[in-house]
């Protein structure tokens, strides 16, 4: 799958970056009809498709703890920067800084 990843990638930058005109490109959009009409190339597809639905739930978990961890260290950092300070730092709606 990483070879397939690779050669796609590759593909499309030779496509973008490519001056060779009109003819080399649909050549080369002809070559990508018929990899992504493989069975092949599907499955593989459909395979990264399932797994990406069944990790959704533990990357959305794993990104959930560590943003409560940074804005809980931000928190940490704010209070005691306003407690050194003896000033109370909140910008509000009204966009109001001390």
């Amino acid at each position: 799958m990483r070879k397939l990843m690779l050669l796609a990638a590759a593909a499309v930058g030779y496509v973008l970056g490519a001056r060779a005109g009109r003819e080399r490109y649909d050549q080369i959009m002809g070559m990508m009809k018929t990899i992504k009409s493989n069975p092949r190339v599907q499955a593989t597809a459909q395979q990264a498709v399932d797994l990406a639905k069944e990790q959704a739930p533990v990357v959305a978990d794993k990104v959930t703890h560590a943003a409560t961890a940074a804005a809980s260290k931000v928190t940490k950092h704010d209070d005691a920067s306003q407690s050194a300070n003896g000033a109370h730092h909140m910008a509000g709606p009204q966009g109001d800084l001390p």
